[in-house]
């Protein structure tokens, strides 16, 4: 494959063109999804200033947080002296990983370098490198913090968003550019490991490969639980982006390829065929419930399975199994992805490219 562009560090102002950039500022969440003449903007400088006041001592940025906009006194203030309160870095939800891609953007396309900007960077990436675990995992939250937040991760991405962001820089692929060879390396060496803990933790069953749990122990490479109504379980939502990860691996080990095709055999076998999940909205458009609907010819997951039984299971804030959606209390029936069609694309799309290159590696 041939080498992805570099952009050299130390000369990134290449300027682009402003044109079709969004008349005002974007929503946090969709800061990433903006057209690439945007981060060149003033705007996006401008943006790009004020989430670099959100960076903790320690080099990550909080979850939930509206970074485009100016932090209040109250606010600095919590991540002046919080590694543990609610400005706290995290890998959570696109935390660290989302604010540093985008200052890497605006860095790789703003007229004028700005070396606070390059600090910034470098204190992030460095902040991801640090909060590894030897055994290759990342922990929700770091500096660590007690309780479920210092198990490996996957929930929502978070390892994943990590591990693709590092092997950007490993490579110095655009928006990086080259940080150097001792962070290249380092990088390198994080995304071999992370490698190894999702093959290590990948769950089996009676000696059969199947999936992944959204937490697992960073020791003993077990499922863990996380919040009460997050179990030990085999999840059909974070599987997923865990398995497409190790799709995007380039020359696949014998063990990576089998990895993929267990986790794939089993996202068909665990299929809920001839349904589709759908959100019931109450007479306000406020959502109050989700229900299966008889629907020929989809197919959708449950976000938890039984491990042993690939049952769908269901979980409320009282911790206690069902293995009836309805059981649950309405707060989380309304306010959770307990379906989705998650795997839908890996299998129809994903999964049959993939083996096509794999026959022609």
């Amino acid at each position: 494959m041939a080498r992805p562009h570099v952009i050299a560090w130390a000369a990134c102002a290449v300027v682009a063109s402003a044109a079709g950039a969004a008349a005002a500022t974007p929503v946090w969440s969709a800061i990433l999804r903006q057209e690439a003449g945007w981060y060149a903007t003033a705007e996006a400088v401008e943006v790009a200033a004020q989430v670099m006041r959100y960076q903790a001592p320690s080099g990550g940025w909080p979850k939930n947080t509206d970074m485009a906009r100016a932090p209040s006194a109250e606010v600095l203030a919590g991540i002046a002296v919080g590694e543990s309160g609610a400005y706290a870095p995290t890998i959570d939800n696109g935390a660290t990983t989302t604010p540093l891609t985008l200052l890497a953007r605006v860095h790789a396309t703003a007229p004028t370098p700005d070396a606070a900007r390059a600090a910034s960077i470098r204190r992030g990436v460095d902040y991801l490198l640090a909060a590894q675990y030897e055994t290759g995992g990342w922990p929700q939250s770091y500096p660590l913090r007690r309780g479920y937040s210092a198990r490996v991760t996957f929930n929502d991405n978070a390892m994943v968003n990590v591990l693709e962001l590092l092997r950007a820089v490993a490579r110095a692929e655009a928006p990086w550019g080259d940080l150097g060879e001792t962070t290249r390396e380092r990088a390198a060496e994080a995304v071999a490991r992370g490698l190894e803990f999702i093959l290590r933790a990948q769950v089996r069953v009676d000696g059969a490969l199947t999936v992944w749990c959204a937490q697992h122990d960073e020791t003993t490479y077990a499922p863990a639980p996380a919040r009460n109504f997050e179990p030990v379980s085999l999840s059909g939502a974070e599987s997923v982006g865990i398995t497409r990860f190790l799709m995007s691996v380039e020359d696949p080990a014998p063990e990576v390829q089998v990895a993929v095709r267990s986790a794939v055999a089993w996202f068909g076998q665990v299929a809920i065929r001839g349904h589709r999940a759908e959100r019931v909205r109450n007479a306000e458009g406020r959502y109050v419930d989700l229900v299966l609907v008889a629907d020929p010819g989809a197919r959708v997951w449950a976000r938890f399975y039984e491990i042993g039984t690939n049952r769908p299971i269901f979980v409320g804030r009282d911790s206690v199994v069902r293995y009836d959606l309805a059981e649950v209390e309405q707060e989380r029936r309304a306010g959770y992805a307990y379906y989705g069609v998650w795997a839908e694309r890996l299998l129809a799309r994903d999964y049959p490219a993939w083996r096509r290159e794999e026959r022609d590696l």
